[in-house]
């Protein structure tokens, strides 16, 4: 009676052994586990509601309108709003230097007045302060000649020059037959061309006769 008895508490303490190895809440290296620990919280990443500049970072500012002011004062004034990248020109297309800004004065300017990015180029387009603005810029990069030649008649030996091929055989000679030497192409002005304008232009030697600004051709 006795060994009976002790068999079956035996057999009893076994089973509530292999009850509690089979329980869910205990990690045996390949059963399931309960995780106790809260949900991960996934958040949402912030706005950002900062203002953004034109461009990638970029400053913009107000340019003013520098129309009829003398060059020195334009260009004062540009940077004293932001912008610092500034150029000018010759209005009347002669490709003159402007060497002292005070001796000109503004005709018009790129770009227009008013909201800019502060790297924006500035390019004011000039003539000195005795003479007149023209109704259009004329001193815009001259296009480069190519295969054809262009029309010169008017234009500064400068500007000619500048439109050429750098390889290009140029020869100057003084229209009025004084034979003065062209010496500040920027101050004659171009009578006559060979080749002719819209003539084929593959290499061969340019010539050009021109007089002084003022001069009759």
């Amino acid at each position: 009676m006795r060994k009976r008895t002790a068999t079956i508490t035996t057999l009893a303490t076994a089973g509530l052994l292999a009850i509690t190895g089979c329980s869910p809440n205990t990690d045996n290296g390949g059963g399931a586990t309960t995780d106790s620990s809260p949900p991960a919280t996934h958040r949402t990443p912030k706005a950002d509601n900062t203002p953004k500049a034109d461009g990638a970072g970029a400053k913009t500012a107000s340019l003013p309108d520098m129309t009829g002011k003398g060059l020195q004062s334009a260009q004062d004034r540009a940077q004293a709003a932001g912008f610092h990248h500034l150029a000018s020109h010759d209005a009347l297309g002669r490709g003159r230097m402007q060497a002292l800004d005070r001796n000109w004065k503004v005709c018009s300017q790129t770009p227009k007045p008013g909201e800019h990015p502060t790297a924006t180029k500035v390019d004011f387009a000039a003539v000195k302060l005795e003479e007149t603005c023209p109704a259009k810029d004329e001193g815009a990069t001259p296009e480069a000649a190519g295969s054809t030649m262009p029309d010169f008649t008017g234009k500064s030996v400068k500007v000619a020059r500048r439109a050429l091929d750098s390889g290009t055989s140029l020869t100057v000679k003084d229209a009025s037959r004084q034979d003065r030497m062209v010496l500040v192409e920027s101050n004659w002005q171009v009578c006559s061309q060979q080749p002719t304008a819209g003539a084929k232009l593959d290499g061969q030697p340019v010539s050009l006769t021109a007089v002084k600004f003022g001069e009759p051709c």
